[in-house]
């Protein structure tokens, strides 16, 4: 295992820059070395250990400029159609890593250099979490979906700002922030204090915050889609000066009935935008089997629930809010299909791990040739497209 992944890292560090001489296609040939040899070999290995693998090499590459120019020459890709300005805040592309890949902000160095236009850290919790009992990560091969039940596994509101507060990020950077999982949280007010504690230390940090209120993994489910619990947390958030834009991230699962009651809460506070959405509890698009039932569910699953519930908001709300789009973005289309329904940027995180790193570059260069069949000339304008928006 160790020698394949050694290998692999010899080629696509090495091997694959001298041969993007002749090649007009880098990320066609890193998406053949992933797909056909890489993938396979990393499939048979457990997936938490294979993603603290990667991490690890995230970060080491992070911390060495030669190792962030390496990566930078592999998969970036850049181009003025796809830049925006979303709430005072420069996006170089429309295309961001989700919260729950870098949990305990090991890779901002990194993630720049392959291709994201922004970044999500997180969940951070008030306290140190280290998470549900192991296993907790499993691969729906024939879905094309992961399950999920890490159980906001992290380091803690404290430790992890001190590993951010002096850096500074080359493309935006945001802060989505849980309550610790544990029995202690559970009272409504013990939960609340829990979330305004980790807010209010990563205040300072970041260019945007999320609240999650849509872990489906947490000790007592998802009590904060409770209008009133809600009402509750966001009024004690609110006794913060607002020093950065605020979206609240749903579950996919939401009823429109329940939608509405949150987007009224909404109304009454300085919240700019949703992320829709982060992984469902249903099953019915799951094919394959000996997958556990405890656990949420991201990639292909939550696709269309993630775009119904783009296009609902959008719709209902006449495009007030900022939506980034996160379910099922595995290709150019699948991101396109999500700003027209309404969503300003999109996220991923099981499209990489299913297509391989090149990926985000292949997003953006394909969202630029859409862009240009559509005649638009910027992202922006398809946004809302399929939905009375765009222009």
């Amino acid at each position: 295992m160790d020698i394949i992944f050694a290998v692999f890292v010899y080629v696509g560090l090495v091997a694959v820059p001298r041969y993007n001489f002749f090649c007009y296609n880098c990320r066609m040939l890193i998406r053949f070395l992933y797909k056909f040899v890489l993938r396979p070999v990393l499939f048979l290995s457990d997936p938490e250990s294979v993603h603290e693998r990667f991490v690890k090499l995230g970060k080491f590459l992070g911390d060495r400029r030669i190792g962030r120019k390496i990566i930078s020459s592999l998969f970036f890709y850049s181009d003025k159609s796809l830049e925006q300005n979303i709430l005072g805040i420069n996006f170089k592309n429309p295309v961001g890593l989700a919260a729950g890949f870098d949990k305990n902000a090991r890779l901002t160095d990194i993630l720049p250099s392959v291709g994201f236009g922004f970044m999500e850290i997180g969940s951070v919790t008030g306290e140190p979490c280290e998470g549900n009992s192991k296993p907790r990560l499993w691969r729906a091969k024939k879905s094309k979906g992961i399950v999920v039940y890490y159980g906001l596994m992290n380091d803690g509101c404290e430790k992890i700002s001190k590993r951010l507060i002096n850096k500074k990020f080359d493309i935006p950077l945001g802060i989505s922030v849980a309550k610790t999982n544990s029995k202690d949280t559970v009272e409504t007010e013990a939960g609340i204090s829990d979330y305004f504690k980790a807010y209010k230390t990563m205040s300072e940090i970041g260019d945007y915050a999320t609240i999650n209120i849509s872990c489906p993994n947490a000790f007592d489910g998802e009590p904060f889609t409770d209008p009133t619990k809600l009402e509750k947390l966001l009024k004690k958030i609110s006794e913060i000066p607002k020093k950065k834009p605020i979206f609240l991230k749903l579950s996919p699962d939401l009823k429109e009935q329940e939608i509405d009651v949150i987007l009224a809460v909404c109304g009454n506070y300085a919240i700019d935008g949703f992320i829709c959405s982060n992984s469902t509890k249903k099953r019915a698009n799951i094919i394959d089997e000996n997958l556990p039932e405890k656990g949420g569910i991201s990639g292909k699953p939550v696709e269309e629930l993630a775009n119904r519930q783009i296009s609902y908001i959008y719709k209902k709300t006449n495009g007030k809010y900022i939506i980034i789009g996160c379910g099922g973005v595995f290709d150019a289309k699948d991101a396109y299909k999500k700003i027209k329904l309404g969503a300003s940027l999109v996220q991923l995180v099981s499209g990489m791990i299913f297509e391989g790193p090149q990926l985000i570059g292949e997003i953006n260069n394909g969202l630029v040739h859409l862009l240009k069949k559509d005649g638009l000339d910027n992202i922006s304008q398809a946004i809302g497209a399929d939905n009375g928006g765009g222009n």
